[in-house]
């Protein structure tokens, strides 16, 4: 068949004109670029995708499932995750100062080093969780309360473990 190309007859066969529209059509998808927030499992692999701009705004969402999604590092200041399901997720040294993290489950999460300062834990679920070298200062805890006792002498282990030192 002949065309015109730029003022120019040129004659091409149909699988030849096949192969330029195939090639072109990988050329659009190639350059079609994802905008947004990736949140990626810790295994590995894309675990939610936002059109959000920050890890803030994608988390916020509330359809996200974030069981075992890796947030390590991630900015979550002021972030609303009340009733979040952050069941194994990966937070360590990640930003939760001011956040609201109210019922959010948090049970095997690792909070190491995490930023958890002025954020609200009340009635989360932090069994299992790794606090090791997280930032509790005001951090609020309260709420129904647990059902768990412990005796007067073992209140200086536990404010040891929160990161009290006991003096006599």
């Amino acid at each position: 068949m002949k065309y015109t190309l730029k003022n120019k007859d040129i004659e091409l066969t149909d699988d030849e004109v096949k192969e330029i529209v195939k090639q072109n059509q990988v050329k659009e998808v190639k350059e079609e670029k994802v905008v947004g927030v990736a949140i990626m499992s810790k295994l590995g692999g894309i675990k939610f995708q936002s059109t959000k701009t920050t890890f803030k705004e994608a988390v916020e969402e509330g359809e996200a499932n974030l069981s075992d999604a890796n947030l390590r590092g991630a900015n979550l200041r002021g972030a609303d995750l009340s009733e979040a399901n952050l069941i194994g997720a990966d937070l360590s040294d990640a930003n939760l100062s001011d956040a609201n993290l109210s019922e959010a489950n948090l049970s095997d999460a690792n909070l190491i080093g995490a930023n958890l300062s002025d954020a609200n834990l009340s009635d989360a679920n932090l069994i299992g969780a790794n606090l090791r070298g997280a930032e509790l200062q005001n951090a609020k805890f309260y709420g129904r309360g647990g059902t768990r006792k412990i005796t007067k002498a073992q209140l200086p282990d536990f404010l040891n473990a929160i990161g009290f030192q006991v003096e006599e």
